[in-house]
């Protein structure tokens, strides 16, 4: 089986990877594929998982679950960080919490927990979206 860091950049994963970049917002693996099949690329819904998930594991692109349980993806900025995500139009802001880090820490420390990770999505309305409400 290949290093999923030495795979080869196939057609599909190319135009995955240019996708990714048109957009801001967390986006659902089936919009995604909505927006490739409009731009007349025909790649199948399970081809678009299979490679979202392979960039998910390679860090190239963050995911979340939205509000309903979906899972949603993103190209993101390298390092570890945090999101606040518009829970309206999904725009999506990454943040530093180093309150989070030092809680986390403490949290686990206190709970004799070590090697721990975490993700952090704080959902909200952004300010765009509250001034039409």
């Amino acid at each position: 089986m290949n290093d999923i860091r030495t795979r080869r950049p196939t057609k599909q994963r190319t135009a995955i990877e240019a996708d990714l970049e048109r957009y801001e917002e967390f986006r659902s693996a089936q919009e995604i594929h909505a927006s490739l099949h409009a731009r007349g690329d025909k790649i199948g819904l399970a081809t678009v998982y299979r490679t979202l998930q392979a960039m998910v594991e390679e860090d190239l692109v963050d995911t979340l679950r939205t509000g309903d349980g979906e899972q949603a993806f993103r190209r993101c900025s390298t390092g570890h960080h945090h999101h606040l995500v518009c829970r309206d139009c999904g725009r999506t802001v990454e943040i530093e919490g180093p309150a989070v880090e030092r809680w986390a820490a403490s949290v686990s420390a206190a709970h004799g927990f070590t090697d721990v990770a975490h993700t952090l999505e704080l959902f909200g309305r952004c300010a765009p979206c509250g001034a039409e409400g």
